[in-house]
């Protein structure tokens, strides 16, 4: 059998966690990634894998083969773009996750200036907030904010998303408008957000000249859904705490008005991640690279270093 195939097959078993996965993930049969792990245990005179009816697990010896062998391919890989023309003219499948007010308000707008400088290479575009398993879906990079939970992943900060407190007119009408955070506090409601990955609800924190406040709400609805987010804010459901971008175009028409603007809101990082064994791929660095510039040209994204 091809040594190097076998040694992909098994890194991506591994990263995997079931032969099923491996197997989609790299348009092979089952039995057929079966077989290259058998071989290798045979070749090696060890046993690789822990096997049971719902995953797989390493043993030590599998540990230390997987990590010499992912190093391996990765140093292979990065030769073998060097010396193509896949440096310069990127090119196959993407595939990308990235969260949905992310991709219709920045991404998607934009894509056409991506596709023109990198014609060969055919994007996947998965859209959710929801968190996607980079190794087991077989995902190149997703973008998504907040602080990293998964250290074992490559991840680049390409921005800062500015944050805004906003609510309708309706709203306001209705309850009207708070002068400080402890306002919010007193006959308010709150729309919540609530992480997809925990289910923990997020914190609505105001800073002002170096004093933090988190006023304990009330609230009636919590989503873990950007655009539904943005809907019960529009529907006047209570006062929010948005991204800068998604508010722009409701400010300007003014289905939003921004509240306690002489309050800051700490601004939530964004990554672009990625597994380790693909941070050479050509065409992952090519949309890094694109995504950064177009955050940068975005007015409200702060660059990283901004506090």
């Amino acid at each position: 059998m091809d040594q190097i195939l076998t040694m992909r097959v098994f890194a991506r078993v591994v990263e995997a966690g079931t032969f099923t996965k491996a197997a989609d993930s790299l348009a092979l049969p089952k039995g057929t990634v079966t077989k290259h792990i058998q071989h290798l245990e045979g070749r090696l005179r060890v046993k690789l894998l822990n096997r049971t009816t719902r995953r797989v697990t390493v043993t030590p010896d599998g540990a230390a083969y997987y990590e010499r062998s992912a190093r391996l391919l990765a140093d292979l890989d990065e030769l073998e773009a060097s010396m193509g023309n896949a440096q310069t003219n990127p090119q196959g499948r993407l595939r990308v996750d990235v969260g949905s007010s992310t991709a219709s308000l920045l991404i998607i707008p934009a894509l056409s200036s991506f596709f023109e400088r990198y014609p060969d290479i055919q994007l996947d575009l998965g859209v959710s907030d929801r968190p996607v398993d980079l190794i087991g879906d077989n995902v190149d990079c997703v973008i998504r904010g907040g602080e990293l939970i998964d250290q074992s992943l490559v991840a680049r900060r390409i921005a800062n998303l500015q944050m805004l407190t906003v609510a309708s007119p309706a709203y306001l009408r209705r309850y009207g408008t708070p002068q400080t955070p402890q306002d919010l506090e007193r006959g308010h409601r709150m729309v919540n957000f609530f992480s997809p990955r925990t289910g923990r609800m997020f914190a609505n924190e105001f800073v002002k000249d170096g004093a933090q406040s988190t006023p304990d709400s009330d609230y009636h609805i919590a989503v873990n859904d950007s655009n539904a987010y943005m809907a019960a804010a529009l529907a006047g459901l209570g006062v929010s705490q948005m991204v800068g971008f998604m508010a722009a175009p409701h400010l300007a028409d003014g289905t939003l008005v921004q509240v306690l603007p002489d309050w800051d809101i700490p601004p939530i990082p964004i990554y672009v991640v990625y597994p380790p064994n693909r941070h050479l791929s050509a065409k992952v660095r090519s949309f890094v690279d694109w995504t950064v510039e177009l955050f940068a040209q975005h007015p409200h994204l702060r660059s990283p270093g901004t506090p």
